[in-house]
Formats: C-alpha cells, sequence, structure tokens
C-alpha cells in the first residue's frame, strides 16, 4: 500500500480535514488527519493492518505482544496483533507518565512491538519505550500507519510505518498569513481535561 493510497483511506472516512489545526504538540498544521474516523470503521482498519502486517512480519519476524501507547495505540494496536496472531495491550497515563496496568504483563523473552496510529513527534512512543523498559520482554521495534514526521521523529526504536507524509507545521508565533487568518481548532485529545 503506498502512502497516497493510504491517505485515500483518511479521505473515504472523512478523516484529511483541512483548515487551521492545533496539534498535540501545540504546533499549527493546515492539514490534521482525524483517525479516529478511520478506526471507527472495522473495515478500513482491517485494511490498513493488514498491509502494515506485512511489512512487520519482514521486518522483525515473529512477535509475541504488541503495545499500544494510551488511547491513539488501542484501536490499531490490538487490530495489528490480530493479524500478526498474538496477544494486545495498551499503556495509560498514570501520574503524568505512560503505565502498564489491568494486569498487562511481559514475559522474559516475550518480543514487543509498540504500535501507533500516526506519529508526529515520537513523544508518545518515546514514553511506551521507557515504560516497557521496566518490563521483561524485548522491544524489537515500532509500527505506525502514518508517519507525519516523514522520518524525522527520533521514536527511540526502529519504526515501520504504512505511509510517511510531510504536511507543514508552524509555531504559533510563526505562522503564515493564510494560516493565521483562519480560526484554530483543537481537534485531538492530548492536554484535553
Amino acid at each position: 500500500m503506498t502512502s497516497e493510497e493510504v491517505l485515500e483511506v483518511f479521505r473515504e472516512a472523512g478523516a484529511l480535514l483541512e483548515g487551521h489545526f492545533i496539534l498535540s504538540s501545540g504546533r499549527r498544521s493546515p492539514v490534521f488527519l482525524q483517525k479516529a474516523l478511520v478506526f471507527s470503521r472495522p473495515d478500513l482498519s482491517a485494511r490498513l493492518c493488514a498491509a502494515l502486517a506485512g511489512q512487520l512480519k519482514e521486518q522483525f519476524g515473529q512477535i509475541d505482544v504488541v503495545a499500544g501507547p494510551a488511547v491513539g495505540g488501542i484501536i490499531p494496536g490490538y487490530e495489528l496483533a490480530r493479524q500478526l496472531g498474538c496477544r494486545s495491550i495498551f499503556a495509560e497515563r498514570s501520574e503524568g507518565k505512560l503505565t502498564f496496568r489491568r494486569g498487562f504483563s511481559i514475559s522474559e523473552g516475550e518480543r514487543v512491538l509498540i504500535a501507533e496510529d500516526i506519529v508526529t513527534t515520537g513523544l508518545s512512543f518515546r514514553e511506551t519505550v521507557e515504560a516497557l523498559a521496566l518490563l521483561p520482554g524485548d522491544v524489537v521495534g515500532g509500527a505506525c500507519i502514518i508517519d507525519r514526521s516523514n522520518g524525522k521523529a527520533d521514536v527511540g526504536c526502529k519504526l515501520v510505518s504504512l505511509a510517511q507524509v510531510d504536511f507543514p507545521d508552524y509555531s504559533a508565533d510563526d505562522l503564515p498569513p493564510e494560516l493565521a487568518a483562519i480560526p484554530a481548532e483543537k481537534p485531538g485529545s492530548r492536554g484535553l481535561a
């Protein structure tokens, strides 16, 4: 599946939005990927994750556990685990840090893949790598549907993405005039009370 085919799936779900958006990083962009609309559709989730699972088998071999960071990694992590024939767990915030709760465990020697929906800065990924370092098992790498950083984000491990894109983003105090003229929306979830 090409990057353009992945973006077409987002368009099909009405999830490729244009306007003025505040990203979870605080940066601003004229493009927002509302992945919740894609992952609310099992048919689209399965199509994307099946294509990604094929790449992951080639890159990493056997995977025993797929670990998703917080909300964004739950559905793609689950669907990737289903496609790979393994378990799925997810981290969640507790006292400001990602941690694995709910009885989730990883055994010594299990091969762990981190799965995320979209990578922009890599912060959630790095936090998940840190949380997994406290558990037995071996992180073999990571995966995402879309790497919005176009390969530039430091995620703390090897990353395989189904699509890489390079949408512009700006500091809030350095917006181009055409973006500054549009009211900003914050459609993401990070930082919500």
